[in-house]
């Protein structure tokens, strides 16, 4: 009998909840333990923290990093912030601490650009570990990158990559809500969007992605948000948009070539979206589109990739590594990795 894989879970808000409780599924994996500062969590057990229907999991969870982290563990699954320098100090303690690290940090999914150094910082602290951290979920990681990827696999050359995701944010979580903006005036909208506080994170690391995997040689990206606003009044479970209102955001990231675009992404994310849908075009030779109706829907395929990662995180070669260099790879529950 192969040994169980010992995992701890680093952040446990709507998107932990949803990976520990499909973790708990997986015969191949043992919680061994649970990290969040927050003291309305810390101390409980992490199966009553997260609304399971068999609780208590006899996992605590704990505010204490070092703590837990000094106990065997062979992955943790991170899901604390999207931004990568508010996160390093956490990725760094789990890499000297001997664990791979699978982290839903979008900022992490292809940081070479954006932050060189730090990334060269979180390689470097990997492979003197002798582990491998990854930065995935669905997207960046899947949707707008890792799937466009593999659509071009049937393709002799590609010459443009388009990808259009609408998404109904009225079916996603609150926290997300409030990253689109959903409620806000048009002005308190734009006045977030220049603070950074609404606007999805990951378009440009998708782009930077895209264009190194298809060998397109984007020297600028490009990225706007701006408002969809509401005609009528929408009411979800935890918000409620009132026509004239911002109910989601418009955005769009570009990736230009020597003055020519060669990657436009689109996210349409907002209350009260019809035709939810994924759409990926490429052009070249062939040309192919690829449309999934409805969407992908992000809260349970974040909770699938990070999951599913877990095996082909273990086999890959130490250091950080991206959703281009990992198989597309299922996690059964009942057979082990």
């Amino acid at each position: 009998m192969k040994k169980k894989i010992r995992v701890v879970q680093y952040g446990v808000g709507p998107i932990g909840a949803s990976i520990v409780q499909l973790m708990r599924q997986k015969q191949a994996l043992v919680i061994a333990g649970a990290i969040d500062k927050d003291p309305e969590k810390a101390g409980r057990d992490l199966g009553e923290v997260v609304g399971a229907a068999d609780a208590p999991w006899g996992v605590k969870v704990s505010a204490d990093p070092a703590e837990v982290l000094s106990h065997p563990v062979d992955v943790v699954v991170h899901t604390t912030s999207s931004f990568l320098t508010d996160v390093a100090s956490q990725l760094m303690e789990c890499l000297e601490a001997g664990a791979c690290v699978v982290s839903t940090c979008e900022e992490l999914s292809y940081p070479f650009r954006k932050h060189p150094e730090l990334a060269a910082k979180l390689d470097e602290a990997a492979r003197e570990s002798g582990v491998t951290l990854l930065g995935t979920g669905v997207n960046p990681g899947f949707v707008m990158d890792k799937l466009v990827l593999g659509l071009s696999s049937a393709c002799q050359r590609v010459d443009h990559a388009k990808a259009i995701r609408i998404v109904d944010a009225s079916r996603r979580r609150i926290p997300l809500q409030k990253k689109v903006g959903a409620g806000l005036s048009v002005e308190e909208f734009q006045q977030r969007v220049t603070e950074g506080t609404v606007k999805h994170v990951g378009l440009p690391e998708s782009v930077a992605m895209l264009s190194d995997g298809l060998g397109l040689d984007v020297d600028t990206i490009t990225e706007t948000v701006e408002p969809v606003v509401a005609t009528e009044s929408i009411r979800t479970d935890y918000t409620e948009v009132k026509a004239g209102q911002a109910a989601g955001i418009h955005q769009v990231a570009r990736g230009i070539s020597h003055g020519e675009e060669k990657i436009y992404l689109e996210l349409n994310m907002y209350v009260g979206a019809v035709d939810a849908s994924d759409t990926i075009q490429l052009s070249g030779e062939p040309n192919l589109t690829m449309v999934i109706p409805g969407g992908t829907h992000g809260d349970i395929a974040t909770a699938a990739v990070s999951v599913n990662a877990i095996p082909a995180l273990l086999a890959a070669p130490a250091g950080l590594r991206t959703a281009r260099d990992l198989p597309f790879c299922f996690f059964p529950p009942l057979a082990p990795p």
